[in-house]
């Protein structure tokens, strides 16, 4: 089957997992019981997740020229993402991020942006201006400041693409741009962050839909172990939500990049010719697929493991 192109925006980090036996509290010290080190960012992570179902990937970010980036770039081309349009910077270190895993899984993450910080409009535009063409997938996060991800989704819809929009973490955006999100994929907490009111469960979420729906062209809110909803002004399901709930996971290892491997999925299932459903059906399967392995990249499903 062929697929349309990929072209993911976003940052690329080197990850420093700390298992906890629970998150400390403010002035507390906790000790670790153990610590790995390995590639992240929720760009290159989505991007990763999108290449190993078999999509034609390609990253645009930047590194520091450091021993960290090397081994990001050596990951992703791995992986079959191309790297050719990933930025080596002697200015800035590799971004990375502080992720604190506690013994249900569950993570806290700080990050420092790094060479992340030098992507700049002008360049995200250009670059996806020359790769992306109809019937593209954009996919942009918000861990590149507000201005990249906006000449991001302009370009993008200059070409003819489509966008993903995941506003994690949660960034406010220009209205024009977010208006151009097809879909709008939020968690929980960011869905309620752009609405101004709690959306905590399936039913927040489902009633959410409408609002969401005058912010975006479709929207996605994912819910961890309870699935995702979806919706679209248009094609099937347009004004309504639907719920896709997710597989039970008998052995939750670690949450980190889960929401990612959504994402990369939905943007691979899109790229083939999937309706959103059926790209979000994928999404759920590829979330839940990662939580039963440790770190983000590094616990991404195959082709071979959703058979797709």
């Amino acid at each position: 089957m062929e697929h349309s192109r990929i072209v993911v925006v976003g940052s690329a980090n080197q990850d420093y997992l700390v298992r906890v036996p629970r998150t400390p509290r403010p002035g507390e010290t906790t000790l670790a019981t153990g610590m790995t080190k390995q590639p992240g960012g929720k760009g290159a992570n989505q991007a990763v997740a999108a290449a190993r179902l078999g999509g034609d990937v390609h990253f645009v970010g930047a590194v520091g020229r450091d021993d960290d980036g090397a081994v990001i770039l050596r990951g992703l081309a791995t992986d079959g993402v191309s790297v050719d349009d990933v930025q080596i910077v002697d200015a800035h270190p590799t971004g990375l991020a502080l992720i604190s895993v506690d013994a249900d899984g569950e993570n806290s993450i700080t990050v420092v942006s790094g060479a992340n910080a030098t992507v700049t409009a002008e360049r995200a535009s250009g670059v996806v201006s020359r790769l992306a063409g109809p019937g593209a997938i954009v996919v942009v996060q918000a861990e590149l400041p507000a201005p990249v991800i906006e000449a991001t989704v302009h370009a993008a819809q200059g070409a003819g693409a489509r966008v993903i929009v995941n506003l994690a973490p949660y960034l406010p955006l220009a209205p024009a741009a977010l208006a151009l999100a097809d879909p709008l994929v939020v968690n929980e907490t960011e869905a309620g962050q752009l609405l101004g009111s709690d959306v905590s469960d399936v039913d927040a979420a489902l009633a959410a839909m409408p609002r969401l729906l005058e912010h975006a062209r479709s929207a996605v809110v994912t819910l961890g172990g309870a699935g995702a909803v979806w919706a679209s002004r248009e094609g099937d399901g347009a004004g309504a939500g639907a719920h896709v709930p997710a597989p039970q996971v008998a052995d939750v290892v670690d949450t980190t990049g889960a929401g990612d491997a959504f994402v990369g999925a939905v943007a691979f299932a899109l790229s083939r010719g999937d309706d959103l459903g059926k790209a979000v059906a994928l999404g759920v399967r590829a979330g839940s697929f990662a939580i039963g392995g440790v770190g983000a990249q590094r616990s991404y499903a195959r082709a071979a493991d959703l058979d797709v």
